[in-house]
């Protein structure tokens, strides 16, 4: 407001503002400041890298399996509200963490907190939390979350504690909060995949039901956006 204020007093004169309308700036420029602030704060939680996607940059083509009535339907993140989760399935370099990640930054700039992390280093950090006492803290951590992105999801066959691990997640974020999971493994596949039947049951209960599911096509984006060589 103060920077605001010396702006408007070194404006030079017959700008023919009112003392409402000079003050309605002044406010106005505290409000878009704290906004960004904010903002800058949720995508920093939310483990975004500066220069994260937005979902304006989402390449929408039928052919990928990606039009725009879908990508506007998430960018409204009413299935955030709805307390649903989006599934992204396809080949290496289809674009999945792309998109799960423009999903995560679009709710940050819609007020709601998200986290983004790879399966392997949260199961990492979950298993760190079982030896140092911070196992329920970090849960409580990631429940929070309004949008909760898991990258790779299926990447490596899972242990037994991991199973349980990943289970108390999802258990915790069911009908709390929305799970976004990027993966190369059908969703029809998953419970083969997660080999324990009874976990893998409560697991895909949790997820796949209330799902909205993308299935990735073509070749890879990281080539299409490489630049192009002379030869």
């Amino acid at each position: 407001m103060a920077l605001a204020a010396r702006e408007l007093a070194n404006a030079p004169p017959g700008n023919g503002l009112s003392a409402a309308e000079v003050l309605g700036l002044i406010v106005d420029r505290e409000h878009a400041f704290r906004d960004n602030r904010r903002l800058a704060r949720r995508l920093k939680e939310a483990r975004l890298p500066v220069n994260a996607p937005s979902i304006e940059e989402v390449i929408c083509e039928p052919a990928r399996g990606l039009d725009k009535p879908v990508v506007r339907t998430l960018s409204s993140c009413q299935w955030v509200r709805a307390k649903q989760n989006v599934i992204i399935v396809g080949a290496t370099g289809t674009g999945k963490t792309f998109l799960g990640t423009a999903l995560a930054h679009i709710a940050c700039r819609m007020g709601l907190r998200a986290l983004c992390t790879r399966m392997p280093r949260l199961l990492h950090e979950l298993s760190i939390a079982h030896g140092d006492g911070s196992y329920t803290a970090l849960l409580q951590k990631i429940a929070k979350a309004d949008v909760l992105v898991l990258d790779d999801f299926l990447i490596a066959p899972l242990k037994d504690q991991e199973r349980r691990d990943l289970l108390e997640v999802l258990e915790d974020r069911y009908d709390r909060g929305s799970t976004v999971i990027t993966t190369q493994v059908p969703t029809k596949t998953w419970h083969e995949s997660l080999a324990d039947p009874t976990i893998a049951d409560a697991i895909c209960d949790r997820v796949i039901h209330n799902a909205h599911i993308i299935n990735l096509r073509g070749g890879s984006m990281r080539k299409r956006k490489a630049p192009a060589t002379e030869t």
